[in-house]
């Protein structure tokens, strides 16, 4: 039989006609589960770089960001293409330290530096992560109370308790599935940089010589404090820390890892593919987190600055400020974003102090542990968190907070990178796998960048 007879139009269609539909359906289906098995194969090569490179958009963050945007317009947005590759690198130094040397950032350290340095530097870093939950505690719940109305504290203690009991609960797979799952809220700042009009030109302009864009009256100090601002914003010390655990983390938890002694490891074929997946995980994870700040500067710029609004402390204010000029979509899936990015902020906050503690004490810290095998790790998270959670309950001045976190983490940062560079340098410690000439650049400018900032904001303070 040469034809078959169609049913919608009554038409005959020759069979080598449907024999090429079928083969091309077939490709395509192909073609999908392809993709869909590339898909699942990223998302489970991609981990503590992108769960940690979306922490460093916390509640706290989209303030400073929300600041620059309606306070400079586009004046900033330089900063956060500088520090993109200055991001990368220092996170990715972390993590090859923790996968190299199967051990978190603070027992390295402690390997190199005088035990009274290592504790000042771990007890900065707890004061700091402590200040900066109370924040963005006391942020998710000044959200929560624009969309859902009522007083503050029940939100409060809710968010506390939620980000303290998933992590003692939870397994360490289960909380990394968790915390992938939220790095969906930031989608919510692009969603608005979508439903609002950018000009493009200007703002492109305005980037790439924000000198002749300035406001009128602009004081070079406040200017100068802001970029300061922002760069404390995207290299935090927490951020060190959690992702050279999460790798100890991750190590420990494959069962490839369990099958090979340390040698076997770090031999050259296996070391490679494992620090080629860090360096994607790093990558997609700083450079996604700074796209998002980029486009919450984007947003408020065009929603805010563009409309008079230039004085903007929290994220809150950002949210509540957006609904007359920008709509109540946008204001919702701002203010929705906050408590998304909270969520998964906090938890890291928690646990990079927790892990921190635990290693110069030689306790056991993990998240696969339970809580009876690991006490004094959960300890720390329960304690910064529940001393966070009471900080915003007095109603902590967001902004002397974000100052006071800003400061401290501007006295620890210099110094732990020149640390990790120290150790990511020695042959000791690294073994073969020291870094590259180009990494060391890199981290070394960072540094160099960082401490420029730190004079800077001291001065300015």
């Amino acid at each position: 039989m040469s034809a078959v007879r169609a049913a919608p139009g009554g038409g005959e269609i020759p069979v080598q006609q449907l024999i090429h539909r079928a083969t091309f359906l077939a490709r395509a289906a192909e073609t999908a589960r392809g993709r869909l098995a590339n898909t699942r194969d990223l998302a489970q090569r991609l981990g503590p770089g992108l769960i940690t490179g979306a922490a460093d958009d916390d509640p706290s963050g989209i303030a400073t960001y929300s600041q620059a945007g309606s306070q400079f317009r586009f004046g900033l947005v330089w900063t956060l293409l500088l520090t993109t590759p200055l991001m990368i690198g220092i996170q990715m130094l972390s993590a090859r330290i923790g996968w190299v040397t199967g051990q978190g950032l603070a027992a390295n350290i402690a390997k190199v530096c005088p035990r009274w340095l290592t504790m000042s530097l771990v007890v900065l870093l707890v004061v700091a992560n402590t200040i900066n939950i109370a924040a963005d505690i006391g942020a998710m719940a000044e959200a929560a109370r624009l969309l859902a109305g009522g007083p503050r504290v029940p939100f409060i203690v809710g968010f506390g308790a939620v980000c303290v009991l998933g992590q003692v609960f939870f397994s360490y797979e289960r909380s990394v599935r968790v915390l992938k799952w939220l790095t969906l809220a930031l989608f919510s700042y692009v969603a608005v940089v979508m439903v609002v009009h950018v000009p493009w030109r200007q703002a492109t302009a305005e980037s790439l010589q924000p000198w002749a864009f300035l406001p009128a009256g602009t004081q070079l100090s406040d200017y100068a404090s802001m970029v300061v601002a922002v760069l404390g914003t995207t290299i935090s010390p927490y951020l060190f820390f959690w992702q050279a655990s999460q790798e100890v983390e991750e190590l420990q938890s494959r069962p490839s890892s369990r099958h090979h002694s340390a040698a076997e490891r770090l031999a050259p074929a296996l070391a490679g593919a494992h620090l080629r997946r860090i360096r994607l995980d790093t990558w997609v994870g700083m450079s996604f987190s700074n796209l998002v700040a980029l486009c919450i500067v984007l947003a408020t710029a065009v929603t805010l600055n563009l409309n008079g609004v230039t004085n903007i402390q929290t994220s809150g204010e950002a949210a509540e400020a957006l609904r007359p000029v920008a709509g109540g979509f946008a204001f919702a899936v701002f203010a929705l974003g906050i408590v998304g990015t909270g969520l998964l902020a906090v938890p890291v906050l928690a646990g990079s102090a927790a892990y921190a503690v635990s290693e110069v004490f030689s306790w056991k810290a993990s998240l696969a542990h339970g809580f009876h095998e690991a006490r004094g790790f959960y300890a720390i998270i329960i304690a910064a968190t529940g001393i966070g959670a009471l900080m915003s309950v007095f109603e902590l001045d967001p902004i002397k907070a974000l100052v006071w976190s800003a400061i401290v983490n501007g006295v620890i940062s210099v110094p732990i990178m020149a640390v990790m560079l120290w150790i990511g340098q020695s042959r000791r410690v690294m073994g073969a796998l020291t870094m590259s000439g180009s990494h060391r650049v890199l981290g070394w400018a960072a540094t160099g960048i960082m401490a420029v900032a730190v004079v800077v904001m001291l001065l300015t303070a």
